[in-house]
């Protein structure tokens, strides 16, 4: 067994801005279900950006950056008592099967400035 971790972290802020600036990159980066989540959050940018985090730590964690997926790819759910979990499709579904992912852990945490998240993958 071997265990792969990958973290991120992003001020919250910055993010509002690159969303300002691109609004594309909500379609582009996250799927129809991951937008209505955060949508229908009062502030939904804190939402966005722990998912972002999310999908960067993955893609640290697994070893490959986000070059051989696309980051809508990585969905971030809910497991049915709220802990945020990561679910795969396409490119990166295969990805993950080759190198024999196992299991995937992921923790997400965010406070006023920042969010932060840390992916555990055993292969």
């Amino acid at each position: 067994m071997s265990v792969k971790v990958g973290t991120d972290i992003l001020e919250i802020d910055r993010f509002r801005k690159v969303l300002n600036r691109r609004p594309g990159l909500r379609q582009k980066v996250f799927t129809p279900p991951e937008v209505a989540y955060c949508d229908s959050k009062a502030d939904s940018v804190p939402h966005f950006a722990a998912r972002f985090c999310a999908k960067e730590a993955f893609a640290k964690a697994i070893g490959t950056g986000v070059r051989q997926f696309s980051m809508s790819e990585v969905e971030i759910v809910r497991n049915e008592m709220g802990k945020p979990d990561i679910e795969l499709r396409g490119e990166a579904e295969r990805v993950a099967k080759r190198l024999a992912v196992k299991a995937i852990d992921l923790s997400i945490s965010h406070s006023k400035l920042f969010v932060v998240a840390v992916v555990v993958i055993e292969i």
